[in-house]
């Protein structure tokens, strides 16, 4: 069923289609039920796998949880299919596998849009989509109101709370860097198997992240979530943590783990050995970041002026302002990021000059989205100039990076692996 074998990822009704195929093989084993439905309509999918037995433990897998990530419900399929076929990791185990199938279907269906098969970093930025925070399910609830939350968020509470997971693995993709796993609770020997299984696949473990730059790590790639009251992250990122759906098992005594693979490998983001002058290097980020950002800041007022009435799509306007305000706003707080409380590796650097570039290259993508259907004269100049943009940035992030890319099926297989193998290593009694 979930043997992804071309390079490229399955749409959402695919991946549905695939999953009732599978519940048609196994009517006894596995169910496939609607737990919500998106903003725009759209069902939420949850395939069941193993038996409703009491004192079952229950482990969540949830896919899709930012649309531009997609690697997550074939990962979703590839797992379903492996606790199906070995017991001893549903009754043997006494566990019910459940698999939300994608949380944000609105906005992954938007990123469908381009080349099905294996994309450029180019092609990748001009037509993923990525909704600002306070619209991302597992962000939201530490955003909005308690009165204004996505109908997504709310099928996803009102899920865990029914299930009560000892385990909620969320399946997230990086667009570049290395395999890595966030933790709100350790897993012990989870560090060791993950370095093994990227290594098998020719991986590199990202050793240092913009995410989890705070987060203190139990092993190469694996951050712990910090305790309360301790930093989490830059100012400049307004969700928190503390207030996400990941902590919600903890309500029952479970936890969450989030686990990512790249799309494109960059060797740097595994590099421990401490960075030279990690002054500097801020400092040419921050230099880096308000440079383009001020272009995507132009670029914005140059589409604005050939859009025409009312003005575009609300939706992308609001995530490219978004992104040209924060650039300026992330550039500050590296600036004051030496004497950094974190001793700065090459890879920590790596991974902050990825996210520098990755905001001009959203910025730029969603720019162009949102030129589509444009045809004025202006109009065709402004998009010509914006796609030489995107190009000359992707460019030289594929350069200066040496990106990699993993295919799909390795992809899928690595996420996978590392689902299961957290599974496995849960400590006794969870």
């Amino acid at each position: 069923m979930s043997h992804t074998t071309v390079d490229a990822y399955p749409g959402v009704a695919g991946v549905v289609a695939a999953a009732s195929a599978f519940v048609r093989f196994r009517p006894g084993l596995c169910t496939l039920r609607v737990v919500g439905r998106s903003r725009e309509g759209r069902p939420l999918h949850l395939l069941t796998v193993g038996l409703d037995r009491p004192r079952v433990r229950n482990v969540l897998v949830v896919a899709g949880p930012h649309s531009d990530e997609r690697v997550g419900a074939a990962s979703a399929l590839r797992i379903a299919e492996r606790v199906a076929l070995d017991p001893h990791l549903h009754v043997g185990s006494g566990a019910a596998w459940h698999f939300l199938l994608c949380l944000d279907p609105d906005g992954t269906l938007r990123s469908e849009t381009g080349p099905a098969v294996r994309r450029t970093p180019a092609e990748h930025f001009r037509h993923a989509y990525r909704p600002p925070a306070d619209e991302q399910p597992e962000w939201a609830p530490s955003i909005r109101p308690a009165d204004d939350q996505l109908p997504e968020s709310q099928a996803l509470v009102r899920l865990i709370d029914e299930l009560r997971p000892v385990l909620q693995c969320s399946l997230h993709g990086n667009d570049i860097g290395g395999s890595w796993v966030q933790l709100t609770r350790d897993i012990p020997g989870l560090a060791e198997h993950l370095g093994k299984l990227s290594a098998e696949r020719d991986v590199p473990v990202q050793t240092g992240t913009y995410d989890a730059l705070y987060w203190r790590s139990s092993g190469p790639g694996v951050y712990l979530m910090p305790e309360p009251g301790r930093r989490v992250q830059f100012d400049s990122l307004p969700e928190d943590v503390s207030r996400s759906t990941w902590m919600r098992p903890h309500l029952y005594g479970g936890m969450t783990a989030l686990f990512e693979v790249p799309m494109w490998a960059s060797p740097g983001v595994s590099d421990t050995s401490p960075h030279p002058d990690p002054a500097a290097a801020l400092a040419d980020l921050a230099v880096l970041l308000r440079h383009q950002s001020g272009l995507a800041r132009t670029m914005l007022a140059d589409v604005r002026q050939v859009l025409p009435p009312p003005g575009g799509d609300a939706r992308l306007l609001r995530i490219a302002e978004g992104l040209v305000a924060m650039g300026p706003q992330v550039a500050e707080e590296w600036d004051a990021l030496h004497p950094s409380p974190v001793r700065l590796s090459r890879a920590h650097v790596h991974a902050l000059d990825i996210a520098a570039r990755r905001m001009g290259l959203r910025a730029a993508g969603t720019l162009l989205q949102l030129l589509a259907g444009v045809t004025s004269p202006p109009g065709e100049r402004v998009r010509a100039a914006g796609e030489r943009r995107l190009a000359r940035w992707a460019a030289e992030l594929a350069a200066t990076h040496a990106l990699t890319w993993l295919a799909v099926p390795t992809q899928v297989d690595l996420q996978a692996e590392a689902v299961l193998s957290a599974f496995r290593h849960l400590p006794l009694g969870t």
